[in-house]
């Protein structure tokens, strides 16, 4: 029988290596967007044949009944910096009062080991807090789930370090190791946990190398021909202390295959994503 899946986040950078793994399953699938699609949009990369595309903004919540209707499987990989449970409450409010699909949520590692507790705490991390809170509003919702956590994509790793290397001098968290995946890796693991049965948290996904962060930062220079100095910068806070603690790594699970160096050489998104210059 044909799962009918509801992706959100379907355009961002994960969503859009997930999406034409759940097509190539045979699914039907429906993306959630915030602004409407043409018709025959692609997915990820992959004609829009056999995918509906439904217009809903999950920080209000509208839109959300209507995108989670009929729906066996919800892939929630919709994210920003901020707002996050909130999205994930109104998607997870919806899809309990639908039914019983199976709802599939991509977390953090460091979620559960990353305390916020001050104002400062959540401006530099709030965004962990949020991923923390998503976990338990899915756990406590009453609706079959899973949820992965992986560490940070040398996709966004890289946009952060292009925008860092705009300054003249590159401030880097003294302490701060970072254990960077590829994307694409971690999409092959959550379409395979959308299409199996529900399996609660399951095992976390890093990267197979761990680095400084001034280390990876420098390496982000040598390969793209510039030169900055590179400043330590230690930064305050009990989420901040986390971090250096390694909070954020798990180094027991490095399942990743590709490392930060080998994604810099190819010069470009791993494949079913956009081509970019580092």
């Amino acid at each position: 029988m044909t799962s009918a899946i509801l992706l959100t986040g379907g355009t961002g950078t994960l969503g859009r290596l997930v999406a034409p793994r759940l097509l190539a399953s045979g699914a039907a699938l429906r993306i959630l967007s915030r602004q409407p699609q043409p018709a025959g949009a692609a997915a990820g990369g992959v004609a829009g044949e056999g995918v509906e595309y439904v217009t809903g903004d999950l920080t209000t919540g509208e839109g959300a009944a209507a995108a989670v209707a009929g729906a066996d499987v919800i892939v929630h990989c919709a994210g920003t910096s901020k707002g996050d449970d909130v999205k994930t409450r109104h998607l997870v409010d919806a899809a309990a009062a639908a039914g019983k699909a199976h709802f599939v949520y991509i977390s953090v590692v460091g979620a559960d080991r990353t305390p916020v507790v001050s104002g400062l705490d959540r401006a530099m991390f709030g965004y962990v807090a949020a991923k923390r809170a998503s976990e338990e509003i899915v756990a406590g919702s009453g609706l079959p789930w899973t949820t992965l956590r992986a560490t940070q994509f040398h996709e966004l790793t890289l946009t952060t370090a292009r925008a860092m290397a705009r300054m003249p001098v590159l401030p880097a968290p003294s302490g701060f190791r970072i254990q960077p995946i590829a994307a694409v890796e971690v999409a092959d693991r959550l379409a395979e946990l959308a299409l199996a049965e529900p399996a609660g948290l399951v095992a976390e996904m890093g990267g197979p190398r761990t680095y400084d962060m001034k280390d990876l930062l420098r390496g982000y220079l040598k390969a793209t021909g510039r030169r900055r100095p590179v400043m330590p910068m230690r930064l305050p806070g009990k989420a901040a202390a986390a971090f250096r603690a390694g909070a954020n790594l798990t180094p027991d699970h490095a399942v990743g295959q590709q490392t930060w160096e080998e994604f810099l050489a190819a010069g470009r998104r791993p494949p079913g994503a956009p081509q970019t210059r580092p």
